[in-house]
């Protein structure tokens, strides 16, 4: 049958098959990624099914649910305890602004779980709702590779159905790992820190990233104590150096006993709780051990191998600038390309594959200018370059532009926190080229900081915009003093 072919440099797409493939688009994984790309490529008039594990609240080979990670058992149910956790210090706050709280103030873990349980299984429902009403045939079960053009979904009840398509799109997302210490199976991981049925008193957290610093904060937040062990002198590696001393501020602020530099060695059970045993020698009696420790692509159990499929060291898939992998017909997007591993960034690839290979319109992802947030509490959000990052890219000075201020509400509150927002500048062009903020509201804040700067937004920009008074935002557009030029040449080296 006759294919019409798009060309736009390396990329060649065959548009529409309509041979003796069962499917146009077979999806691997109904997570953020798997949906979208279903529904797109459906609305192009595709012809498209897909396979998700039965639903359950925390993962497993045989375990999953339509919307994925991030909306059963990530962001989503992980926003709702952030919630939760933040009316501690609200409570707190309240009582200089007038509010008489009299008596004990109790909170019930079981309560706030059971209502989080109730959203996650609302959404996966819709998840479903969306790809019913696109179109979509949806298949209960495991997906993998037989061949380059056929899958083999292992149901619920053991038995095996395959199914033929032109493209298939492998949206696996990745999956906690463990440390691998001697007890690590007296740990958790945040699939299951998000469904525990006891709220721990006491709670150890290996790990610096933002899954650590985040629950950190949720469960300080509901009144447990906490301990947060990791490798670096700081948290979040990645991140701005600056912002990063920020947040290590704000963490032990609230109370949360930070240990840099330290790893833990071994864990074991006993009579009063899990001894944690550092590599210091320190000994610790935890109700809860949480490894934050990262996450590793879901791509093991599905035979890439079987149709030439290539991954890297990690198990990552390897795709090209079009989400393409080493076989022409199968691509792959989110987490299960170990790329910028964010829902919205797997929603973008997702996207682009759908316009390249259906819709006519061959599209590359743009990683550029991609904001985010730690939903520590208070949150940090960022977006464009860090000034080290900027500093490693530049051809001329950066300029610095920081403020540090205690908000209003805090004025009155008399809370001992500080709100400190960040402006790396060209020198040259004068574009900013990152925005960074820790404070209240900061993702908020920082989404219209990511149009602007997507638009090219200069430094003069920002200071011709009228502020809105009086609000914490408006700090970013009356930054005029420089606090520092650095020059690409002096760029300060850090291991931190």
């Amino acid at each position: 049958m006759a294919r019409k072919m798009l060309k736009d440099e390396e990329v060649e797409v065959a548009v529409t098959d309509g041979g003796s493939y069962d499917y146009d688009l077979f999806v691997i994984g109904a997570g953020s990624g798997g949906v979208r790309g279903s529904r797109t490529s459906a609305s192009f008039g595709a012809k498209v099914a897909i396979c998700e594990l039965p639903f359950h609240p925390i993962s497993s080979d045989w375990q999953g649910g339509h919307g994925g990670t991030c909306v059963i058992r990530g962001c989503v149910p992980k926003k709702i305890l952030v919630y939760g956790s933040s009316f501690r210090g609200e409570f707190e706050d309240a009582k200089n602004f007038g509010w008489e709280i009299n008596g004990d103030i109790n909170f019930n873990w079981k309560k706030l779980l059971e209502n989080k349980t109730q959203e996650i299984v609302r959404l996966n429902g819709v998840y479903q709702r969306i790809l019913g009403n696109s179109g979509v045939t949806m298949i209960e079960g495991a997906g993998s590779l037989v061949d380059a053009h056929t899958v083999e979904v292992t149901k619920p009840d053991g038995s095996k159905q395959r199914y033929t398509a032109k493209h298939i799109l492998i949206a696996t997302g990745s999956r906690a790992q463990r440390v691998n210490i001697p007890g690590k199976e007296l740990a958790i991981t945040s699939d299951e820190a998000l469904s525990l049925e006891e709220l721990p008193k006491r709670a150890v957290i290996l790990g610096g990233g933002y899954i650590a610093v985040e629950f950190a904060s949720i469960w300080k937040g509901m009144g447990a104590h906490v301990d947060l062990f990791y490798r670096k002198e700081l948290p979040l590696r990645g991140f701005d150096d600056e912002m990063r001393t920020v947040v290590a501020s704000n963490l032990e602020g609230r109370g949360i006993r930070l240990h840099p530099g330290t790893n833990l060695s071994e864990l074991s059970k006993t009579a009063d709780g899990i001894k944690v045993v550092t590599d210091k020698g320190e000994e610790i009696i935890a109700d809860v051990v949480l490894f934050a420790t990262g996450r590793t692509p879901n791509s093991q159990r599905l035979n890439l191998e079987a149709a030439g499929v290539e991954v890297d060291n990690i198990g990552a898939i390897k795709v090209d600038d079009y989400s393409r992998t080493s076989v022409p017909n199968i691509w792959a997007v989110g987490d299960v390309t170990n790329r910028i591993n964010l829902t919205p960034v797997a929603l973008m690839e997702a996207t682009c594959f759908s316009k390249t290979v259906f819709g006519g319109q061959p599209t590359k992802p743009d990683y550029r200018d991609v904001p985010c947030a730690v939903f520590s509490i208070p949150p940090l959000s960022v977006v464009g370059l860090s000034e080290q990052q900027a500093l490693e890219e530049a051809k001329s000075d950066v300029l610095v532009y920081t403020s540090s201020f205690n908000p209003m509400k805090n004025s009155i509150s008399k809370r001992q926190e500080k709100t400190v927002m960040k402006l790396v500048v060209d020198s040259e062009t004068d574009k900013v080229l990152g925005a960074s903020m820790c404070g209240p509201d900061a993702p908020e804040i920082i989404q219209g900081m990511a149009v602007a700067l997507k638009c090219g937004a200069t430094k003069a920009t920002f200071d011709s915009t009228v502020g809105i008074h009086p609000s914490a935002a408006e700090e970013f557009v009356t930054m005029r003093t420089l606090t520092r030029r650095v020059s690409p040449s002096s760029k300060p080296k850090t291991n931190l």
